[in-house]
């Protein structure tokens, strides 16, 4: 029975102490003590024996019991840094003998295409120069499994490989085989009356796996997806009026290959409401609530509609804002009436308690230095909190483009009544590489090349070199910004540039050499002023040919001089200024030269924009903008207007406006002359293309009304030998242009490209159907 029970205790420790063999001496087993008088430890190579006594917990003069040995066990064993632990008790000598788990010489991923090994080494734990544990290896294959199948790869497999080095080294080998990308093959909607499946489909993010499956990744199938589709259905419901909606169940198979899901989709839509009583109940002084009443974005009777809640919130928000009260909460009580359909809506309004920003907390940044992204703020430590402003700050931050991510959070600070606002920010590159393409019937293809850097050494300043090479023209510009001189709200900026112009539309040859030094500050909260000067050389040059250039410009060849001074006024009313869906920006200039140099004249031009949005992924914009020049003797060629190419689309760059024409057989003219009065309405908008944010993909279509007119001369007396008197039509013919653009977000920055075509257009205009060029959704 002895010998019996000392095999059943040596059973009982090698089941629990997992790969170690434990031997304990034969007094152990009958269950005596005894006084611990050394502590022996051997097998230690890296780590030191004390730390092994340490965690053993035993010490010198200690009487101990079996069991006392078998925790000692537990707890080394526990430590992770061996593989295999033995105690055995030699009278009052303890002997702790271990074999220390190798130390990882180094983790590798093979097999691995989708997923870079940048992307894998954050998800495991094993990494080099520590102790490696098998447990760990086999976590880390779960975790490399996960992110795969979080990739839309479900077949993936992982097959850890341990390769045995000297010195009790290993490496670790992940053995990946990617499999098959797991799409999405169906999205199924079922108890849906009033709206399609393909609808329903349009409404949520996952989609069903197409011809361009290799290219987007909206069509592999993601778990986390899913809870996000199912409240984009919901959203899309209580937007269109059904307040009842739910969604009974989401069920996701797998195909029996095991390469494809389908997801089924349970909605009850139930019945359309609409808005009942609607009122606003205000309990802050000063603030009534019929002034809140007219900021309501939707009436009684209308389709119930969620977002409209939202918008009349942010609406009676913003005013609140303006008339000194930053603090405001407005909560919207909703009340459904399923006798009636209708849903009645009461906005509390109250003034919420102040808080003060304790503290700003700049994170994450590692190029872009802190004062960069401090100055963006407009609130400073101890200024009255306002939600507002931060709001704007993150919308300023995401404008400069230094960063991939922007995330501006608050939170409670040392007590209920402050605030620590933190911005979490990620940089990207700011360096940039941008270039043109236009193909004309006239200028045949062109092309311009400019190398930017937005965020110098990380202070946010600009430096670019401009250059464009055509059939037309050949120029090159070095331009600098520094967006805040002196840390103020001051813009400085320098550009010097020289351009030579080809004019194919007047056969003649302008060169221009400027330095333009410029500065910006804002004199009020949405108001901006910009001050320029300019000084340049301005020639017209081979423009001497008799056969093939206009009288109007062979008379302005030779040399000016100019020296001029700008104002520039802009206001901004934008709810954001990277994709506006609401609001406007005004924008007046007026140069005035004539201080020095032999140009004289006045010109303005004013252009404001309005923004609005059929939905939220359809945004568009109306622009109106006019110009006109003056001179206190005649406007030259150099001073008026041209319009056409990125300015009006559908027609070419001096494809519209007075024109000298003459084909009679004695001359071959056909020369733009410009004009001292322009005017164009432009009408965008945009759109997504079906094939998910992913793709980066949307579709436009733009519409410009205008034209450019008026000359100071427009009768020409005859030359004898050359041409006979002659007369050119300035006078205000509208041309209309229309097309449609293709927006791509690619990883070499935003690219568009229009189709347009000349609608309405007057003889001897000039078209341009294609441009392709760097640009972002309007």
């Amino acid at each position: 029975m002895r010998a019996f029970r000392t095999l059943i205790m040596l059973f009982g420790l090698v089941l629990f102490a997992g790969t170690s063999v434990v031997f304990v001496h034969p007094l152990a087993a009958q269950s005596q003590s005894v006084v611990v008088r050394e502590i022996t430890v051997e097998g230690t190579r890296r780590v030191d024996a004390i730390t092994v006594e340490a965690y053993s917990a035993l010490e010198v003069g200690q009487e101990v019991t079996p069991s006392d040995l078998n925790d000692a066990l537990r707890r080394v064993f526990a430590s992770g840094l061996f593989e295999d632990v033995r105690i055995v008790p030699r009278g009052g000598r303890i002997l702790i003998t271990v074999v220390e788990n190798p130390t990882i010489n180094q983790v590798a991923f093979e097999g691995n295409e989708l997923i870079p090994d940048t992307a894998l080494e954050p998800a495991i734990r094993l990494q080099p120069r520590r102790a490696f544990r098998r447990a760990d290896v086999e976590s880390d294959a779960q975790a490399i499994i996960e992110a795969y199948r979080a990739a839309g790869r479900f077949n993936a497999v992982v097959n850890p490989v341990i390769i045995r080095q000297p010195d009790n080294r290993v490496d670790v080998v992940f053995e990946i085989d990617e499999g098959e990308i797991s799409e999405v093959e169906r999205i199924i909607f079922l108890g849906n009356r009033r709206f399609s499946d393909r609808d329903l489909r349009n409404a949520i993010t996952t989609r069903q796996a197409g011809m361009f499956s290799t290219f987007f990744r909206s069509d592999n199938f993601n778990a986390d997806r899913i809870e996000v589709d199912r409240e984009q259905l919901r959203q899309f419901y209580l937007n269109e009026g059904h307040a009842d909606f739910q969604i009974s169940s989401t069920v996701t198979e797998l195909n029996e290959t095991r390469d494809g899901f389908f997801i089924t989709f349970t909605v009850e839509e139930g019945p359309i409401y609409r808005f009942g009583t609607v009122d606003v109940v205000s309990s802050t002084a000063g603030l009534s609530a019929a002034q809140l009443r007219q900021r309501l974005t939707f009436a009684p009777g209308e389709t119930f509609n969620q977002s409209l809640i939202e918008s009349s919130i942010v609406e009676m928000d913003g005013f609140a804002g303006e008339l000194g009260y930053p603090f405001t909460v407005i909560r919207p009580r909703t009340e459904r009436d399923p006798d009636t359909l209708t849903v009645n809506v009461v906005f509390e309004v109250e003034e919420g308690s102040r808080a003060f920003v304790e503290r700003i907390d700049i994170i994450g940044n590692t190029r872009t230095l802190d004062r960069v992204i401090r100055r963006e703020f407009e609130l400073v430590e101890g200024d009255a909190f306002d939600a507002r402003s931060i709001q704007r700050t993150a919308d300023q931050l995401r404008a400069l483009g230094f960063f991939s991510t922007v995330n501006v959070t608050t939170r409670q600070g040392s007590e209920p009544s402050k605030a620590i606002v933190r911005a979490e920010v990620e940089d990207t590159l700011t360096g940039s590489i941008n270039f043109g393409v236009t193909f004309s019937s006239s200028s045949g293809l062109g092309t311009a090349i400019s190398l930017a850097e937005n965020n110098l050494l990380g202070r946010g300043q600009r430096l670019a070199f401009d250059t464009s090479i055509n059939d037309e023209s050949r120029s090159l510009g070095v331009s600098f910004t520094e967006p805040r001189f002196l840390d103020r709200d001051l813009a400085l900026g320098l550009n010097v540039y020289n351009r030579q112009f080809d004019r194919a539309t007047a056969a003649f040859q302008q060169r221009n050499v400027g330095f333009e030094p410029s500065l910006g500050f804002p004199i009020s909260q949405r108001g901006r002023l910009q001050i320029n000067y300019r000084i340049s050389e301005d020639e017209i040059f081979d423009a001497n040919d008799t056969q093939t250039v206009s009288k109007l410009i062979r008379d302005d060849e030779g040399v000016s001089v100019t020296s001029s001074l700008e104002l520039g006024y802009t206001y901004d009313r934008r709810n954001s200024r990277i994709a506006p869906t609401d609001g406007y920006i005004f924008n007046i200039t007026g140069e005035l030269a004539g201080l020095g140099g032999t140009a004289n004249y006045f010109k303005g031009t004013a252009r404001v924009r309005v923004h609005s949005a059929f939905t939220d992924d359809i945004p568009f914009f109306v622009e109106h903008e006019f110009g006109f020049v003056q001179s206190a003797s005649e406007t030259t060629i150099t001073d008026r207007f041209f319009i056409g190419g990125s300015s009006f689309r559908g027609f070419a760059f001096g494809g519209v406006g007075p024109r000298d024409r003459d084909n009679s057989g004695a001359t071959e003219v056909d020369s733009a002359l410009g004009g001292n009065l322009y005017y164009i309405t432009r009408v965008q908008t945009s759109f997504p293309l079906g094939l998910g944010p992913d793709s980066g993909l949307h579709g436009g279509l733009f519409m410009n009304f205008g034209t450019l007119w008026g000359l100071d001369t427009t009768s020409v007396p005859a030359e004898p030998g050359v041409r006979g008197a002659f007369t050119v039509d300035d006078s205000p013919k509208p041309r209309v242009g229309a097309g449609f653009s293709i927006f791509w977000d690619s990883v070499i920055g935003p690219l568009r490209v229009d189709f347009g075509r000349a609608i309405v257009r007057q003889v001897g205009d000039e078209q341009e159907a294609f441009r392709l060029g760097a640009g972002r959704r309007f």
